[in-house]
C-alpha cells in the first residue's frame, strides 16, 4: 500500500540504498568510461604491448603481420608481373612488324620481272615454253 506509514529510520535507509544503488551505477559508468580510454591511451603509449595478454598472443601477432607483409608483395608482384608483360608484348608487337616487313621485301624481290632483269645481264631467260612433265610408269 502506497500511504503506508514510514518510520524516520526506514525513510532514511531507503533512502541510503537508493543512494548506494546510484553511487554503483555511477560508478561501473565511470569504470567504462576509464576503461575504454585507459585502454586507448595505453595503446598510444605503448604500454599495451607489455600486458600478458599481448606476450601470450605474440605468435600469432607475428603471424597476422607476416599475412599482411606477403599481401602487400603480392600487390607488389603482380604489378610488376603487368609491367613485364606489358612490355614483352611490346617486343613482340615490334618483331611481328619487322617480320611482316621482311617478307613483303622478300615477295618483292623474289617477283619474275624483277629476277628476270637482275638474270639478263648473266644471260639468263625466262623460258617462253610452258614445263613440261615426264611420267614413266613402273612395271609390275
Amino acid at each position: 500500500m502506497e500511504n503506508e506509514f514510514l518510520d524516520r529510520a526506514q525513510l532514511e535507509e531507503k533512502k541510503s540504498v537508493a543512494d548506494k544503488k546510484k553511487k554503483e551505477r555511477a560508478a561501473r559508468l565511470r569504470k567504462r568510461k576509464e576503461r575504454k580510454s585507459s585502454a586507448f591511451i595505453q595503446i598510444l603509449n605503448g604500454d599495451f604491448f607489455t600486458k600478458d595478454f599481448m606476450l601470450a598472443n605474440l605468435p600469432f601477432i607475428f603471424f597476422i603481420m607476416f599475412l599482411l607483409l606477403l599481401s602487400v608483395s603480392k600487390g607488389y608482384y603482380g604489378k610488376q608481373l603487368t609491367k613485364d608483360v606489358k612490355q614483352t608484348q611490346g617486343e613482340l608487337d615490334e618483331l611481328t612488324s619487322d617480320y611482316f616487313e621482311a617478307k613483303v621485301r622478300l615477295e618483292e624481290d623474289t617477283q619474275r620481272k624483277k629476277l628476270a632483269k637482275r638474270l639478263a645481264s648473266k644471260g639468263l631467260k625466262e623460258t617462253v615454253n610452258p614445263t613440261k612433265v615426264i611420267r614413266i610408269e613402273k612395271k609390275k
